[in-house]
């Protein structure tokens, strides 16, 4: 794992109700990968909604940016124990993306995956009903690259591993596939406010 301006610490104020158990606050927005951070221009980006193996809609950059937008301002939570309060994003929930594709949910299981060759399962019901979307902008400004940009998945409510950076799709499975830090022993569903860390926890 790459780690780069891990510096958090506790910032002293009393935000209990709002910290999950085992982590603290941080100011700054620490960068955590996988691996090495790709490359996409919005030129090359495509999205692409899949039941199975079967592509059911492709969206390029401008068609993606044509869909309706909203604003989401959440708090989030890194497995590595760190939460960041108030962050603001702007971009595509799931259920717009669903209907712009005239799906409705033909499974209750989806992988997200990634430029990099990253995934992560979540299940439908954390995608839908206005949970997560598909980020476009962090704070008023694109993405920056090393957080995801041009586009990342948005969670928020779960561990942030599940909001997947460099976003290209989402898969209904029959099944819940496990994606990359799952199969390594990360927690298939990860809620931070039961700290389901590991496989066990």
């Amino acid at each position: 794992m790459i780690t780069r301006g891990f510096t958090g610490r506790n910032l002293g104020r009393d935000q209990s109700d709002r910290i999950p158990p085992g982590q603290h606050l941080v100011e700054h927005f620490p960068v955590l990968t996988a691996g090495p951070t790709p490359r996409v221009q919005t030129a090359d980006w495509k999205f692409t909604l899949k039941i199975g193996s079967k592509a059911i809609r492709v969206w390029n950059w401008r068609e993606f940016n044509a869909l309706p937008k909203t604003k989401m301002t959440r708090d989030i939570h890194c497995v590595t124990s760190w939460s960041k309060l108030n962050t603001a994003w702007e971009g595509v929930i799931v259920d717009d993306i669903l209907a712009d594709a005239g799906v409705e949910g033909p499974t209750d299981f989806v992988l997200a995956h990634c430029y990099d060759g990253y995934s992560t399962n979540v299940p439908l019901s954390d995608l839908s009903s206005g949970k997560a979307m598909i980020a476009l902008s962090y704070e008023g400004q694109p993405i920056p690259r090393d957080h995801g940009g041009p586009a990342r998945l948005l969670v928020p409510h779960l561990y942030f591993w599940k909001s997947a950076k460099w976003v290209n799709g989402l898969q209904f499975t029959e099944s819940d596939e496990l994606g990359f830090w799952e199969l390594r022993g990360y927690h298939k569903y990860g809620d931070p406010w039961r700290e389901q860390r590991y496989a066990n926890d």
